[in-house]
């Protein structure tokens, strides 16, 4: 391709809307414009690097045997009722009726419609194990559309679903997509950490995230760098921080202080001189419409999910007001286990074993000293809170890293979630009817693009990996008008394109430096110049990534590329 001929709308000043470096450098450098908030339009660089992750998507999922279809994105309402999901999914789902006023929805993701298929064709056990997958745009209600591509209302997935005969070949299928995605990242680029992950709204047993580390994430991923733990904040386990001091000592008894006006455990805690550690932090929870009071250490947060896995419920809620006042008998603030009847008691396991702390007396303004879990009160013991700064692993005692990541893909092992609700039934060998079990896999094509530029980038620009950059090299004539660089810069140009190398030619008639910029702005990897040296039969070869410059001999110029491309 010729840059002259093509439409790349670079912008020299920073785009003030742009809060993270792949939406500043996605709009400077003309791969996106925005339509509205959260909707983008992917314009010629874009799709040219989508196309070719996308390649690569397919490449490796029919390499595990999986059959491409395509799905539509308007879904009727009545396959989502089936599954249970129309409820669930609220105001994330774009939801519209047609002129007969019939519900309809923008499909999210396609669990249901597989299932659909599935049902209304599968028949015997002998048609199974199936792989089906699509890539398809997907819609999302998003409330707060921000950082680019990384948070919008309409987006391209890769999903896939499995479906098994039993446990064992979930296992496999599971495993096959676990394998095609390393090899997806891997080849797109990537540096990836794959974590424990908790299902959501897709349900199901287990699931595994894969991360890339970015500050423009908005998940937090645990790692432990020797041990090789990983784990989503959601369920990630530690050993906590040691109290800040130990528990006074003997068997003493509740005693009740005045603490007047003191709400928080900040503000009881530099009252009573105690440490947060050394206090009860009491939550309560409304669990499938049910109490329950959930105790944490003072300096702890609450996991939902393993709060939620705890309890066993759908959904809960923080208590209102009056809940609290009508089951505690006093505001939250207040609020303690201590004489506490009404409702299930959970407590953190950093409680176990304590003695003598701090914790509300259930009468506003006064707070208990000496509380001892488990000995002044009745409860459960389960891990409630979430990992924290400094926490260590539980099983080598390493010091935990807390990482800001980005999701690129998510695969779930299902079970029979949907199978079971929607009625997908097969014959087994014996001729009796047989419930699948079913596995979703998905992966983010604009999030690859965006979490390598989020890897990849420089004060120049994107430094964008060879094999999902627009172009592969670009020929660059310093002087377009000098008849001489310019006939050699369209002899390379042509003996690329026959080696097959991904080639542009910048024929513009432009300053070198505006050409030199644009080629660094919009991540080209490799850049063969042809300039005053080619009088002595040398090119310049730049490599984007590493900055490496060196001269090279007219006839080497095309093996150095294939030779850099190789290597990269």
């Amino acid at each position: 391709m010729r840059w002259s001929k093509l439409f790349i709308p670079t912008l020299r000043e920073v785009p003030a809307e742009a809060e993270v470096a792949s939406h500043r450098l996605l709009l400077r450098a003309g791969y996106v414009r925005q339509l509205s908030a959260g909707i983008y339009s992917y314009l010629y660089l874009a799709q040219r690097s989508l196309n070719k992750i996308q390649a690569i998507v397919r490449e490796e999922m029919d390499a595990i045997g999986a059959q491409e279809m395509y799905l539509p994105a308007l879904n009727p309402a009545e396959v989502w009722q089936e599954s249970g999901r129309w409820d669930v999914m609220g105001d994330n789902m774009f939801r519209l009726k047609d002129r007969w006023q019939r519900d309809y929805c923008l499909g999210m993701t396609h669990e249901e419609v597989m299932t659909a298929i599935a049902r209304g064709e599968l028949r015997s056990y002998k048609q199974l194990p199936q792989i089906w997958y699509q890539i398809q745009t997907k819609f999302r209600d998003e409330p707060r559309p921000k950082s680019g591509l990384l948070r919008v209302r309409q987006f391209i997935m890769k999903d896939s679903y499995s479906f098994d005969v039993d446990q064992a070949g979930l296992d496999v299928s599971y495993q096959k997509h676990y394998d095609a995605y390393c090899r997806i990242f891997t080849r797109c680029g990537l540096k990836f950490a794959i974590v424990e992950a908790h299902s959501g709204s897709m349900g199901g047993s287990q699931s595994h995230e894969f991360m890339v580390a970015s500050d423009a994430g908005e998940d937090i991923i645990v790692l432990g760098e020797q041990s090789g733990y990983a784990a989503n904040l959601e369920k990630a386990v530690s050993k906590p921080v040691p109290p800040a001091v130990p528990d006074p000592e003997g068997d003493l008894a509740p005693e009740e202080f005045h603490t007047p006006g003191k709400k928080s455990i900040d503000d009881v805690s530099a009252f009573d001189g105690m440490p947060a550690t050394s206090h009860i932090k009491s939550l309560v929870l409304m669990a499938d419409g049910k109490p329950v009071l959930a105790l944490l250490r003072g300096d702890h947060q609450l996991s939902e999910t393993k709060f939620s896995s705890a309890v066993g419920c759908g959904e809960f809620r923080p208590a209102h007001p009056a809940e609290i006042q009508d089951l505690m008998g006093a505001e939250a603030g207040s609020l303690g286990p201590v004489g506490v009847t009404k409702m299930r008691v959970i407590a953190d396991l950093a409680l176990q074993g304590r003695k003598n702390m701090v914790a509300g007396a259930n009468k506003d303004d006064y707070h208990l000293k000496n509380v001892t879990p488990g000995e002044d009160f009745t409860c459960e013991f389960a891990d409630l809170r979430q990992v924290a700064a400094g926490d260590t692993d539980v099983n080598t005692g390493e010091p935990l890293q807390l990482v800001k990541s980005l999701e690129a893909g998510h695969i779930f092992k299902l079970g029979y979630k949907y199978s079971d609700t929607m009625g997908l039934r097969v014959t087994d060998e014996h001729g009796k009817e047989l419930t699948p079990i079913m596995g979703s896999y998905g992966i983010g094509i604009e999030r690859i693009l965006c979490a390598s530029i989020e890897l990849y980038h420089d004060a120049d620009g994107i430094m964008m990996p060879a094999a999902i950059a627009p172009f592969t090299v670009v020929i660059t004539p310093v002087n377009s008008n000098d008849a001489a660089q310019k006939a050699m810069a369209e002899k390379l140009y042509e003996e690329a394109k026959a080696a097959g190398l991904d080639a542009l030619l910048d024929d513009r008639d432009e300053r070198p430096g505006v050409k030199f910029k644009d080629a660094d702005l919009v991540g080209i990897p490799f850049r063969v110049t042809v300039g005053k040296k080619l009088s002595e039969g040398l090119l310049e070869f730049n490599i984007r990534r590493t900055k490496e410059k060196k001269d090279i001999a007219v006839d080497d110029a095309i093996a150095a590329v294939k030779s850099a491309l190789a290597s990269s």
